[in-house]
């Protein structure tokens, strides 16, 4: 007993010493402040067009049918050993046939690649050539590719090689060995024009896709609000035509942006809007907004464990805008667009908001909060009224990985398109039919918009029992849009990850919305 009085003297001089030995920031620091890596994703193979095939390197002939088509390159003997190994395998030159020959010839291989689609569409060259390529990751050698008849079907080719080789391995240390990085040439007549074709279009197509995956590969202690805007200027950096308009936190509050504000509220990651304006004509703009949560725990009606560490691409919708405006911008497109990211972290912090909460938005019309794990129309709510406040666009589309529902419904094979006129929806699905990015029509019926008024604000945003999931989430947004403005909703939450590799897209990331919406804007101009 005598002990413990000098024991706690001791104690309580120690405090202060062991107050004064804590580092100083250390409680400023957001994360770990330890990069993941600081390396880039290896090295691809380069796209070259040539004329004349090289001698030496491996051949991939594309093609349509059964028979071999007319191209350089093979000796009469070498033609006559393909052309019987192609009888022998019963080849038809269908989409997803593949025929792999080697020991023909000095070359180290050949390889016959289908790309005749079902129902006697036109041949899908990029699909091939993204195949081909994937086939051959660690196929160290060169490689030639042949068979595409015209300018415009090599450069479709190179598009394909593009997308179809990307990868995104910078954070894997431990590996013996990289894949292949020698150049491909896709060679044939008219190698000049395709080469143009690739260099005013194409590459610059790809450019946004690839820029998106990276985005959407990133994992959310590298990839958050302030982050995303970052590496967003800097890949727009020199490019002429653009604009760059940033709101942070304390702009948003002055805007009365409640929700979006609202959403971020329980992380120390601030939300950002960032809007990019490229204009290469004259008129009013073509909206883009995207949904930009960068990580989605659920916020206090927090998800389950099981799959949450894909919410990481959460952020997949406002990609697909700034990839979009990237590649219209850089190819320098005749059109006038506005993109814009509606960007947040949505966690369940000492200050997140909670169900039961009411929000004002950007117009003043307000929200009550029945879900916080519903947060991506949230953000979309404050940024398409802003967008068309500010910008007066002559018509808005929204893209988010918004309801689980749209998977269930649609599967990985399309995005749900909702629109209020047909017009609209068929500017979307003809934009999907030429980019190859598909989309499936769902019903906007007026009977769901009541389902999504609250007792005591203007509309909730979750507890809808009336209306099928993803039409409710689309009639929440189409709220927030004056019914005079010409307004499609694109829900891609169950298309922007494969779960297996694809022709046109390795598994992962997936990039959807570059290609579609690169179309659109290029075809849909305002009246």
């Amino acid at each position: 007993m005598t002990k413990f009085p000098t024991q706690r003297l001791a104690l309580c001089a120690a405090i202060p010493l062991l107050a004064m030995a804590a580092p100083a920031q250390a409680q400023s620091v957001i994360g770990s402040g330890v990069p993941a890596s600081l390396n880039g994703n290896s090295q691809e193979r380069s796209i070259d067009f040539a004329e004349q095939v090289p001698a030496s390197s491996a051949l991939i002939i594309l093609t349509e049918n059964a028979e071999l088509p007319d191209v350089a390159g093979l000796s009469v003997a070498e033609r006559n050993s393909v052309a019987a190994a192609i009888a022998a395998a019963d080849f038809k030159g269908k989409q997803g046939q593949s025929l792999m020959l080697r020991g023909i010839g000095e070359r180290p291989l050949i390889m016959i690649v289908g790309a005749a689609r079902p129902d006697d569409k036109s041949p899908d060259w990029r699909a091939a050539a993204g195949s081909a390529v994937q086939n051959l990751m660690k196929e160290e050698t060169e490689l030639a590719i042949v068979g595409a008849p015209d300018p415009a079907a090599m450069a479709e080719a190179a598009l394909g090689l593009a997308l179809g080789q990307y990868r995104f391995d910078r954070y894997q240390y431990d590996v013996e060995k990289n894949p292949a990085s020698q150049k491909i040439i896709i060679a044939g007549t008219g190698a000049g024009e395709a080469q143009m074709l690739w260099d005013n279009r194409q590459k610059h197509l790809a450019e946004g896709v690839r820029f998106v995956r990276d985005l959407q590969s990133e994992p959310a202690n590298a990839l958050y609000p302030q982050s995303f805007v970052e590496r967003t200027r800097a890949a727009f950096a020199g490019i002429a035509n653009v604009r760059i308009e940033i709101l942070d936190e304390a702009a948003m509050r002055k805007l009365n942006m409640g929700a979006i504000v609202g959403v971020g509220q329980g992380s120390p990651r601030g939300s950002r809007m960032m809007i990019v304006s490229y204009r290469g004509a004259s008129g009013p703009p073509l909206a883009l907004v995207g949904k930009g949560i960068t990580f989605d725990t659920g916020g206090i009606s927090i998800k389950p464990n099981k799959g949450m560490w894909a919410m990481k691409a959460d952020m997949s919708g406002a990609a697909a805008v700034m990839g979009t405006a990237l590649s219209l911008a850089k190819s320098r497109a005749p059109v006038n667009v506005v993109a814009v990211a509606a960007l947040a972290e949505n966690m369940p912090g000492a200050n997140a908001q909670r169900p039961g909460d009411v929000v004002r938005t950007y117009g003043g019309k307000t929200i009550e909060i029945l879900s916080t794990d519903a947060e991506g129309r949230l953000v979309l709510a404050d940024a398409v009224q802003y967008v068309a406040d500010r910008y007066k666009p002559f018509a808005l589309v929204d893209i988010a990985t918004l309801t689980g529902s749209v998977g269930r419904a649609l599967g990985d094979q399309y995005a749900g398109l909702f629109a209020r006129e047909d017009a609209v929806a068929d500017q979307l699905l003809n934009a999907a039919a030429e980019s190859g990015e598909h989309l499936w029509r769902l019903p906007l019926h007026p009977a769901y918009a009541k389902a999504v008024r609250s007792d005591i604000a203007d509309v909730k945003n979750s507890g809808v029992t009336d209306a099928p999931g993803a039409s409710a989430g689309a009639h929440f947004i189409g709220y927030f849009i004056d019914e005079s403005l010409p307004w499609a909703h694109l829900d891609i939450a169950g298309v922007d990850w494969n779960s297996s590799s694809r022709p046109l897209s390795p598994k992962g990331a997936s990039g959807f919305g570059v290609r579609l919406l690169d179309q659109l804007a290029r075809d849909w101009k305002a009246e």
